[in-house]
């Protein structure tokens, strides 16, 4: 049994939502993998009278696709799709089946529209809390047009197919055999990349906001929903909905939640925000702020959003060291994420750059999947929390050198080590290794504004006990602003703040 009672259970309740007749082609051989499958497959037919199961030949093996009875609709999973590419697989065989994806008409009148083929394929790891987004955004996309095929592939069941491709970070999307983008991606990114993406025309007949939120994570949604909640007109524009959350997995500090996760918070907010007639417009990058008669908000699409208040929350995001080798190497090796891209480093020497707490607790995540790591820290102690550090000098496969200044990370087609100087002696040395993981900490996204609001001398928008900026009707909140604290609750509350801040500034003005 490849399913345990947990999520048979839940299945189970999905399964019943089917509403046309399902048809899996599954493609295995004798392996463990395609043992597996089969198993799971027959599984899942044993649940459903809807779903049936026939023998095919796919181009890979072990592979299956999910299908219409009679019509193929492109979607392949190449692996067995459990970890969190689990709801991937429940939500084909729902929308393969007829039920109707909760998505907006515009999108899906887009998917529509796009002429041509485009296969495409997403290297991922089961491991990864980003994948998902992107393989069931291909996958709905492979459903509803019958020009686009997708299919997820393992790279730890394929792994010397992935290797031969040079994919070192998940997810790794391939469009007709050809690189077509790595990392996080919504629907709307990937309409974007594909030319089809709403131009400036799109957004020319919005009337003025009372309240325009530039970013939609916890800071931006919070902001959104109190000021809706005034019966004002709200808008919201954000390149990525959740913002730095969707790169958190594991979240167990957020009050009277015990755990959760932070795709599943994002997806939270979203609905939440979706509940207030609140206009959303995502995948939406601003690029200019100036107060006339309203406060208008350039995107980079050249389209101008005027608004009477503006409440800014464009979060923050990693930090690079800024030494040579690393935009070269960028997922060749050089890594941000160790949850997404740690299991393609399986039994590989890493480095990790940072020791405070989210340095040191990436090098002991690593220390499991890694043959080796190396934690290197600038100044002469390790900044984690003592417990952390107590955790990692347990650990048989860790070296740790601090007082260490990185100087290069080098490579040809991808890393093959790094260079460091020892700071008290001055000397140079080197390690040959696989993979760097980046974790110096965070850097605010507000270098669009240039000099039009007060920022501090990292970059942080200068607030108000109401959020407010120097520039009336200007407020901002979360981690792009100087709150000593980056946290979630504290970018809720921060939000929350902003949009009563704005609001009275609303009623005084």
């Amino acid at each position: 049994m490849v399913l345990d009672a947990d999520i048979k259970a839940q299945l189970n309740q999905y399964l019943q939502l089917l509403e046309g007749d399902v048809l899996i082609k599954v493609s295995a051989g004798s392996d463990a993998v395609s043992k597996d499958m089969l198993a799971l497959v027959d599984e899942l037919a044993t649940m459903s009278s809807r779903i049936k199961v026939e023998q095919a030949t796919l181009p890979r093996t072990p592979s299956f696709s999910v299908n219409r009875v009679g019509e193929d609709t492109g979607v392949t999973f190449a692996g067995i799709p459990l970890g969190h590419e689990f709801t991937s697989l429940v939500l084909a065989l729902l929308q393969v089946s007829g039920r109707a994806p909760k998505v907006e008409q515009n999108v899906i009148d887009q998917i529509k529209n796009i002429s041509g083929e485009y296969h495409f394929e997403s290297y991922i790891s089961l491991s990864c809390h980003n994948c998902p987004d992107v393989v069931q955004a291909l996958n709905l996309m492979s459903i509803l047009n019958p020009g686009i095929t997708h299919t997820m592939i393992d790279g730890a069941a394929y792994k010397a197919e992935a290797e031969s491709k040079n994919v070192m970070a998940v997810p790794t999307v391939y469009l007709n055999g050809e690189f077509f983008s790595s990392g996080r991606m919504t629907i709307e990114d990937i309409l974007g990349k594909l030319g089809s993406a709403p131009d400036a025309s799109d957004f020319a007949d919005k009337a003025p906001y009372d309240v325009l939120v530039v970013g939609g994570g916890p800071a931006g949604a919070s902001a959104a929903i109190y000021a809706a909640r005034k019966g004002i007109r709200t808008g919201i524009v954000a390149e990525r909905f959740g913002g730095q959350v969707l790169d958190t997995v594991g979240i167990e500090n957020f009050i009277s939640v015990k755990y959760t996760e932070g795709a599943k918070l994002a997806a939270s907010l979203e609905e939440h925000v979706k509940e207030y007639g609140i206009d959303v417009m995502k995948s939406q990058r601003a690029k200019r702020l100036e107060k006339r008669d309203f406060i208008e908000v350039e995107l980079e699409n050249g389209a101008v959003l005027k608004s009477k208040t503006v409440i800014l929350s464009t979060g923050a995001r990693w930090r690079n060291v800024g030494v040579p080798g690393e935009e070269e190497f960028k997922n060749k090796g050089v890594a941000y994420c160790p949850h997404c891209d740690g299991p393609l480093f399986a039994g590989k020497h890493v480095a990790v750059i940072g020791g405070g707490n989210s340095g040191i607790e990436a090098a002991i995540d690593l220390a499991g999947i890694a043959s080796h790591v190396t934690v290197l820290e600038f100044m002469p102690e390790l900044k984690a929390d003592a417990v952390l550090q107590d955790r990692l000098y347990s650990l048989p496969n860790v070296t740790v050198l601090k007082n260490v200044q990185t100087k290069e990370i080098t490579g040809t087609d991808k890393v093959n080590g790094i260079s460091y100087i020892e700071r008290d002696t001055g000397t140079v040395q080197h390690i040959e290794l696989d993979g760097v993981f980046v974790q110096i900490g965070l850097v605010p996204n507000t270098d669009w504004l240039g000099d039009t609001v007060e920022r501090n001398r990292i970059g942080e928008i200068v607030v108000n006990s109401h959020g407010a900026t120097n520039v009336p009707g200007v407020f901002a909140a979360g981690d792009c602003t100087n709150s000593p604290y980056k946290q979630i609750i504290i970018s809720m509350g921060s939000g929350a703040n902003a949009a009563l801040g704005a609001f009275d500034y609303l009623i005084r003005n």
